[in-house]
């Protein structure tokens, strides 16, 4: 990596890099954020992390880590929270174990405002059509603040 777009070392994270994507002309799209991957509780993680350079990206770690160690309940919170909001009515109890074992969490996604977003995938394919996701959005109070479904 270049000195334009140093390589944050996290001894928790991992390896994070400036995002970049090529496209089939060879060009190279530069993002505005870092990305890496970890394993939290034997699953892996992928990671994004706001910034436009690494000491942007560097200064949101401490609430990433924050809200890695607090995976454990903010899984089940989060997959809760996605059956409530495409409910009709109040959910029961077997539709939130399913959601709980049938939504995985794939990116934890951290903005430069402190807001942090969960995605999470479908693993059986029959709560969302293929190519959409459900996204938790966590305010900076940890709580969550809104549930999408992106593409």
């Amino acid at each position: 990596m270049s000195d334009e777009h140093p390589i944050i070392e996290d001894p928790e994270l991992g390896t994070l890099v400036r995002a970049t994507t090529e496209l089939g002309d060879g060009t190279v799209l530069t993002h505005d954020w870092y990305a890496g991957g970890t394993v939290v509780d034997g699953a892996p993680l992928d990671l994004m992390i706001e910034g436009t350079n690494a000491d942007e990206a560097r200064g949101l770690l401490p609430h990433v880590h924050e809200t890695v160690a607090a995976l454990g309940a903010l899984r089940r919170l989060a997959s809760d929270a996605v059956v409530a909001a495409f409910s009709a009515g109040t959910p029961e109890q077997h539709e939130l174990d399913d959601a709980a074992t049938d939504l995985s969490l794939e990116t934890l996604e951290a903005s430069a405002d402190g807001t942090i977003i969960l995605h999470l995938i479908d693993t059986c394919g029959q709560h969302f059509p293929e190519g959409y996701w459900p996204a938790v959005h966590l305010g900076t109070d940890g709580q969550i603040t809104q549930v999408s479904v992106e593409s």
